[in-house]
Formats: structure tokens, C-alpha cells, sequence
């Protein structure tokens, strides 16, 4: 089954689709170089946090005709982008992504969720390229756990907590201005890059405006059609490179989602430890 925008249902996942000249995509990625070898001292969090909302040539590729075309075809006419941020395997680092599902932890609902992967250096399976489980997306919410292993570039290190080596695999290789566009509860990670250049790879992800935020309000930036729902704080693009009023609006918005992810796992322990306590005074 060709894994193309009419299969994205079936499949999850859309690859590749070309959304920039390969010429465009390293000049980008000579940009992202520059700024890490800068010496800000906010490079990792300016990278991780939105950066779409900190730089007008980032917001820019994230609003491509070429690439809301594609999602629009996926979600509907009106977009709104959640959430952005590269992804970066330097050579021979040794870091991996484990085998997860991204509806774990993001607490949007319902789950019509598409993220965007634009290759801005070749992504190759020596590279450490994102890897799929195609078709996996319809086993719905798997359950995980959190490994915390050093090398994995989760926060948390969480993995699926099912054998998923029946599943087929698929590895997502991109060429230097493709995208693939895959779906929330598609299983998916990576290995480490055993490639002698960086893998970089900024990510976007897209709700329609129906989508809402569990536990919270948060902010979203709308790139297209109308949002009549009004779940989200909107933000606009920046008007200017790394200025103060785009730093307020990503440390608002990082502090917002850190309090309801915060919350969201109170909640969860504390539904365990009932659970337990139940289960102990059954036994007992």
C-alpha cells in the first residue's frame, strides 16, 4: 500500500511529500547551524519550544502553502498549529527515540492530530530516521512506561508497554525538503544516528480548531480558515527574530503546559494509589 495522502487513514502515516526546493532546506539548515553555534545561552529552549513563534523564516516554512495543502487535506480547512520544535541527532551521539505513541502525554482531544516532519538534512535510516508501525494508529491508546533511559531523547524515556515486533516497520527517509505527515497514535521512534553529518528534522504539529485542551487552556497559533470553537489563547507571527514579546509568549505557553502536564500526573498517581488501596482491602 503506497503510504500517500489517499492511505493516511489506513496507514497513519503520509511519506514523502515534497514541500521545498532541497536547495531552500540547506539554507535553513545552515541557519539552524549558525544559531547553534551562536553561543546563546537559550539555544536548546529557543530549538525545543515553539520556534516557529521566535523566528518569522521558521513561521514561514511552517505555513508553506505546500505544507498546510497537505494537512489541510487531513484535518479540514481550519488549522491551527499546537506546538513546534526541531529534532537533532548530532553524529555518533547515541541518542534514540523509543517506541511511543505522542496521545500519551498530550492531552488534546479528540485525537485529530497530524505532525508534520520537515527534513532539513537527509533523514536515512543511518542517520537515525523516524521509524513507524504502519496501521497502528487504529489500535488506539496502547498502555506505556517511563524508562528515563540517558539516551533516549524523551523527556521521560516512555515506551509502549506491548511487543510490538510483529508490527511492520517502516523506515520514514527523507530527502532535504520532504516532509512526511503521521498521525497521533501511530507508533513511532528511532535510532541513533550513525551518520557522519546531523539529522535535522523541524517538527509541526496541526489540530483542526475543534480540538481542545484537557486540564487547561493553552495557546495556539491559527494558519488557516476560522476558528469558531475558541479553545486556545491565539498568538500571531513574530515580528521579528527572538524579540521579547515572542519570548513572553513561548515561557507562557512552555509554563501553561508544564502546570497541566504537572496536574495531569497528580491526578493519574493518585488514581493508582486508590487503585491499589482498593485492590489491597479486596485482597486483604
Amino acid at each position: 500500500m503506497p503510504y500517500d495522502l489517499a492511505n493516511y487513514d489506513q496507514t497513519g502515516i503520509a511519506t514523502p511529500i515534497s514541500v521545498l526546493a532541497e536547495s531552500e532546506a540547506v539554507e535553513l539548515c545552515d541557519r539552524v547551524a549558525a544559531f547553534r553555534a551562536s553561543g546563546c545561552e537559550d539555544t536548546a529552549l529557543a530549538l525545543k519550544t515553539s520556534p516557529h513563534l521566535l523566528f518569522p523564516w521558521l513561521y514561514d516554512l511552517a505555513t508553506r502553502p505546500s505544507v498546510l495543502d497537505a494537512v489541510e487535506k487531513i484535518l479540514g480547512p481550519d488549522l491551527l498549529i499546537w506546538s513546534s520544535e526541531f529534532f537533532i541527532k548530532d553524529p555518533n551521539d547515541g541518542g534514540y527515540v523509543s517506541w511511543h505513541q505522542d496521545s500519551t502525554y498530550w492531552g488534546l482531544e479528540p485525537n485529530t492530530i497530524a505532525t508534520a516532519w520537515i527534513a532539513l538534512a537527509p533523514s536515512t535510516p543511518q542517520s537515525g530516521c523516524m521509524r513507524v508501525a504502519p496501521g497502528s494508529h487504529t489500535l488506539s491508546q496502547l498502555p506505556h512506561q517511563d524508562t528515563f533511559e540517558e539516551k533516549n531523547l524523551l523527556s521521560r524515556g516512555q515506551e509502549v508497554a506491548v511487543d510490538i515486533s510483529g508490527m511492520e516497520v517502516l523506515d520514514v527517509v527523507l530527502k532535504p525538503g520532504e516532509m512526511s505527515l503521521h498521525h497521533v497514535e501511530i507508533v513511532h521512534g528511532s535510532n541513533p544516528n550513525r551518520s557522519p553529518s546531523p539529522r535535522v528534522g523541524f517538527i509541526v504539529r496541526f489540530i483542526p480548531t475543534s480540538v481542545r485542551q484537557v486540564g487547561g487552556r493553552t495557546v495556539a497559533t491559527l494558519v488557516r480558515g476560522n476558528d469558531k470553537y475558541g479553545h486556545f489563547d491565539l498568538t500571531g507571527a513574530p515580528d521579528g527574530e527572538l524579540t521579547e514579546k515572542a519570548w513572553e509568549t513561548v515561557i507562557d505557553a512552555k509554563a501553561r503546559m508544564n502546570r497541566i502536564l504537572m496536574e495531569t500526573a497528580e491526578q493519574e498517581s493518585s488514581h493508582a494509589s486508590h487503585q491499589d488501596d482498593v485492590g489491597g482491602k479486596a485482597a486483604s
